[in-house]
């Protein structure tokens, strides 16, 4: 059966109330940055959004003074019970301005406007609803009867969820009692933002959350501040471990959410047709930006070939164009940066062996794309197989038995999350003892709740966001 046809459905842009220019955001104002300014860019078009005032190494020391100011007379001795009602007040807002922000994450970030709407605004207004009901019951979190915040945290994040990992480390600092300063991405900084405008609506107390764009440097001046007391970081595991030598020996709490190379196990008893729906959504979904994305498909032997027949049709379904399609399933890579990282790992597979079945689906000519790729007859020692790719590409390997299963899932220094596929639960509760992975889905893949504490080991980081769990992050206990 061929593929259905579907008229253009494009959202429009006008919903983003794009400005020509956007500016730090400093002890509860908009302000004049003394960085240089960037111009963020249209990822699917190329086109240039908007110029956004950075800050400077003197911004970056206004914020934490801001953060602290706010922190020590007004936030820490706020009852828990009237902290949360900001909480509650963000997270309505951006329910009610959810429209606009999605469409702006979608400009600016190229993901899918189906994903933006559907998935990243409303679990990060979500997250805010979940921290604001432990702000006054943190003396019952079990981190003992008195847990008190630490101060000032210093939060730097991705360009893959701007708006999700913005909600991620904010709820939680605010919950517990501490004060922010975030670094949002540098190709990505609009929504974080809208965001802070979103504080104001709120009438958050000024310099509780500060907003400083700017490139690494920025994001380096915040982790070396020798006024910030927390640092939380979503990023590479390369810039992961330079920020970790740069605390050590501080008296900075840190927590690391790092790379991946999930493994989604495919066991040969697996409901197939769910499956590849899972393999699809797990590493096709935003355009394989997800640190904890099955990059890895490991199938037993004896169904490979069907698995693999199924998915190679399966991904040829799937439409890749404008962002603001709602019809789109692939979106534009985030970067130009990104799109030729993913095309060096791409030709590595070639050069070593292993098979590439790319999609027939068109590739616009203008913007940042890559079409869903499948790599077959994968070995371990292959670059595909060992090293983020973080984009559009499966690695596929083959296993025999459950303990080749598990020995080829671990083989790896990531250990961020993994998938397992069996109608067999003994199986699952099994093998999820044995992997080294801080999530292990069953019979699906890519679920979050804000509810459930997420995480990896190794290189893929440590330390918890979400849940009970996550509180301890921002908590002296």
């Amino acid at each position: 059966m061929g593929i259905f046809e579907y008229a253009p459905a494009p959202e429009s842009r006008e919903i983003a109330n794009l400005k020509d220019h956007y500016r730090p955001f400093i002890g509860g104002e908009f302000v004049d940055g003394s960085g240089e300014p960037l111009k963020t860019v249209n990822p699917a078009t190329e086109e240039i959004l908007a110029e956004v005032g950075t800050a400077s190494v003197s911004d970056v020391d206004a914020a934490v003074r801001a953060a602290r100011a706010a922190y020590e007379t007004v936030w820490s001795r706020m009852p828990g019970s009237e902290r949360a009602k900001y909480l509650f007040r963000i997270a309505r807002l951006i329910q009610e301005r959810s429209r606009e922000l999605a469409v702006l994450e979608s400009l600016d970030n190229g993901k899918p406007i189906k994903e933006s709407r559907d998935s990243d605004v409303p679990t990060a207004a979500a997250h805010f609803f979940y921290h604001a009901g432990w702000a006054d019951k943190l003396e019952y979190a079990g981190y003992g009867p008195n847990p008190k915040p630490l101060g000032v945290a210093g939060q730097v994040i991705p360009w893959n969820f701007p708006l999700l990992m913005l909600a991620w480390k904010i709820a939680p600092a605010l919950a517990t009692g501490n004060t922010v300063v975030l670094k949002p991405a540098e190709t990505t900084p609009l929504t974080a933002l809208v965001f802070a405008e979103i504080c104001q609506q709120a009438e958050l107390p000024p310099g509780v959350v500060n907003i400083l764009p700017g490139a690494g440097d920025i994001g380096a001046a915040v982790v070396e501040h020798g006024d910030v007391d927390k640092i939380a970081f979503t990023g590479s595991t390369e810039v992961g471990k330079l920020i970790q030598r740069t605390v050590a020996g501080t008296r900075k709490k840190l927590t690391l959410e790092l790379g991946g190379k999930a493994a989604n196990v495919v066991f040969d008893d697996a409901p197939l047709d769910q499956a590849v729906e899972g393999i699809v959504n797990g590493i096709f979904f935003n355009q394989g930006h997800v640190c904890c994305a099955g990059s890895r498909l490991l199938v037993q032997e004896s169904v490979a070939e069907e698995v693999l027949e199924k998915l190679r049709y399966r991904v040829s379904t799937l439409r890749m164009g404008d962002p603001l399609d709602k019809n789109t399933d692939i979106g534009a890579i985030n970067s130009a940066e990104q799109l030729a990282k993913i095309r060096g790992l791409v030709e590595s597979g070639d050069a070593e062996g292993a098979q590439r079945w790319t999609s027939p689906c068109p590739v616009p000519d203008r913007g940042f794309f890559f079409a869903p790729t499948v790599f077959s007859d994968v070995h371990q020692s292959m670059r595909i197989a060992r090293e983020e790719i973080f984009g559009p590409v499966l690695s596929v390997l083959t296993f025999r038995t459950p303990d080749e299963a598990v020995a080829k899932a671990n083989n790896t220094p990531y250990g961020l999350s993994a998938g397992i596929w069996t109608e067999k639960g003994s199986r699952i509760l099994w093998m999820a003892n044995k992997l080294r992975a801080g999530v292990v889905w069953a019979n699906t893949f890519n679920r979050f709740d804000p509810a459930a504490p997420f995480g990896g080991y190794q290189e893929s980081g440590f330390g918890r966001e979400g849940g009970r769990t996550g509180l301890e992050a921002y908590l002296s206990v």
